[in-house]
């Protein structure tokens, strides 16, 4: 069973989202393994102190490396080695071949920041592998850490009820998006369901579905699709 560790300053957060949904399921079901870890608790003071004022001057607080390091020490020691992974919004930006990676880890790390981000050296000293989920930054790194786990365990098998969901997802291929897809009723405000789903010629069916990917990417995703912007 892959074991996900989660590093935060805020876990309750990260704790209500894994009783829903796929996540919650995958907990459930124990096809999955996942530990919040406060690393506050690796303070070294009374008042549980993890950042400071940047040398150099400027806006903020940084994280202090002694909490984190410590934090990560104390995981590894636990429970073996993990694969280390940082939310960075200058970070790797994270794609779906990223997800599958992970899914196949034994143990993940996922390190979630706040502030104006962590002392560099304790992404140094620990080998951290910086991941982005977009070009905009958010408040801290919990939203991202989860956007990450759950794109994995979503393909870990026996996760979603149909594996075949995430075969055929957007980004599947790394070529294409997603197919239109319909359900009842077959008319909703004049709008009607294409005839081709309606016929049961699977074949035909398959080729309207392949087109309709085709055509969305090029609208909306044409990079994904020119070698130049691969």
């Amino acid at each position: 069973m892959p074991l996900f560790t989660i590093l935060s300053l805020f876990p309750e957060a990260i704790e209500s989202y894994l009783t829903v949904g796929v996540l919650g399921l995958a907990v459930k079901r124990e096809l999955i393994q996942v530990q919040v870890v406060d690393f506050r608790d690796f303070s070294r003071d009374r008042h549980r102190t993890v950042d400071h004022r940047p040398f150099g001057g400027g806006p903020g607080m940084v994280l202090r490396p002694e909490p984190v390091v410590e934090a990560v020490e104390w995981v590894e020691e636990r429970h073996g080695p993990h694969r280390r992974v940082v939310l960075d919004p200058a970070g790797t930006p994270f794609v779906q071949s990223h997800a599958k990676a992970m899914a196949t880890a034994e143990r993940t790390l996922l390190l979630a920041g706040r502030y104006e981000g962590f002392d560099e050296r304790l992404l140094q000293l620990l080998d951290f592998e910086p991941f982005s989920i977009g070009d905009f930054v958010l408040a801290g790194g919990e939203l991202p850490a989860l956007c990450l786990l759950e794109a994995a365990a979503r393909l870990i098998p026996g996760v979603l009820g149909d594996e075949r969901s995430a075969e055929l997802d957007s980004f599947s291929d790394a070529k294409t998006l997603d197919h239109p897809h319909f359900t009842r009723p077959r008319v909703f405000r004049g709008l009607t369901v294409p005839s081709v789903l309606l016929t049961g010629d699977h074949s035909a069916i398959d080729a309207w579905r392949q087109k309709e990917a085709n055509k969305r990417t090029k609208e909306r995703r044409p990079d994904l699709d020119d070698p130049k912007g691969a």
